[in-house]
């Protein structure tokens, strides 16, 4: 029974587009298939992980009966893969197996039962819609995400935080020793308040797909689920169920030391002293005086490194000690000339954050060395 006669390419988007959810090793054989539908002109693919479902789909010439079969999301994409560029594709189901043939290329692979595919309930309640260019999100993304925590126990904080209010988004995220924050004008300003927490493999998918264009993504959010839509992918996530921390307290408010320095001096000069820092312990000392801010980097082996940059500075010493990892992230993530380095004594955190610009903030814990 034919399913579809398509180009390679046609077809690879939108496999490529969903299969990045879909572990390697799983309980259930289903999750590592990927949902084919074909309705009319349109082919769908669907995968999930249970907590996330991401669909992409691609029209194709002609029209087609209505079908639907699963099939192992990897293998197929590696025989596309290896397949010649600009090859035509026909797919057949025949006897519980979908057959594959380009040219002289015959590939049989097992399927499994269509109605076995888990899909997400669609979401129940109040849905607050609304939308932003794909870049914008992307860039905000970009600005946080690096900040979440991996595998931490307060499982609220292997996320990121999304809150809608007064017109704006704004994306949080914290691993408990540094915190990242940046917002942005939505121009809907009726918009309910909203906060959301959203899983950490979510955040990575997504910013994996959105691309750096005008093109808009919808953005759905409920109770228990968001839901972004933009080109030809859907993604529905399941959202976290937690307390994030209030971001408002931990952002110091009166940082008596300010710095202004140029992000890419800065940014090496790290770079240079990290080199003598030891994968268990990652810290540089910050020595602060009068017109001058050496950086410090010493190891068990009584090796050292500094550095010092000029800095339009004059008040008290401070001497203070940072997780270089930390600083060199932020560093790397942001796109500007330079930065802001407001420092209280060396018990309070620093807040890195950009000129004349309020909708960007980084908070640095210090650590003792």
């Amino acid at each position: 029974m034919n399913l579809l006669k398509i180009n390679r390419e046609a077809l690879l988007g939108p496999l490529q587009s969903v299969s990045g959810i879909i572990e390697r090793r799983h309980t259930l054989p289903i999750l590592s298939n990927v949902l084919l539908v074909r309705s009319g002109n349109k082919v769908e693919f669907v995968a999930t992980d249970i907590e996330i479902e991401i669909s992409a789909s691609t029209e194709m010439t002609g029209q087609g009966d209505d079908k639907r079969t699963t099939v192992g999301a990897r293998k197929l994409l590696d025989i596309l893969r290896a397949l010649p560029e600009g090859s035509e594709i026909s797919l057949a189901l025949q006897d519980k197996k979908l057959q594959v043939k380009s040219g002289k290329s015959r590939f049989n692979l097992q399927t499994l039962p269509p109605e076995d595919f888990p899909r997400l309930a669609n979401s129940e309640g109040e849905v607050t819609t609304f939308s932003v260019p794909q870049k914008l999100l992307k860039a905000q993304l970009g600005l946080v995400q690096y900040a979440m925590a991996q595998q931490d126990i307060r499982y609220y904080l292997n996320g990121l935080l999304m809150v809608i209010e007064d017109g704006q988004l704004k994306l949080v995220a914290t691993d408990g020793h540094r915190l990242a924050f940046a917002s942005r004008e939505i121009g809907v300003k009726v918009l309910p308040r909203q906060e959301v927490i959203l899983p950490r493999k979510t955040i990575i998918e997504l910013s994996k797909l959105l691309d750096d264009s005008d093109e808009s993504v919808a953005i759905e959010v409920s109770a228990s689920q968001v839901k972004f839509t933009f080109g030809a992918v859907v993604l529905v996530s399941k959202l976290v169920d937690g307390k994030f921390p209030d971001y408002s307290r931990v952002i110091p408010k009166e940082q008596p030391k300010l710095l202004k320095l140029e992000r890419v001096t800065l940014l090496q000069a790290l770079q240079r002293a990290a080199i003598l820092t030891s994968d268990k312990f990652r810290g540089v000392r910050w020595v602060l005086s009068d017109g001058s801010l050496k950086i410090i980097c010493s190891n068990t082996e009584q090796e050292e490194a500094q550095e010092e940059l000029d800095v339009a500075y004059k008040g008290d010493s401070l001497d203070i000690g940072f997780n270089v990892g930390y600083l060199l992230d932020v560093l790397n993530h942001l796109d500007v000339s330079e930065v802001l380095c407001g420092l209280g004594d060396a018990n309070s955190s620093a807040l890195i954050t950009v000129p004349d610009k309020a909708d960007f903030k980084y908070v640095v814990m210090p650590m003792r060395i």
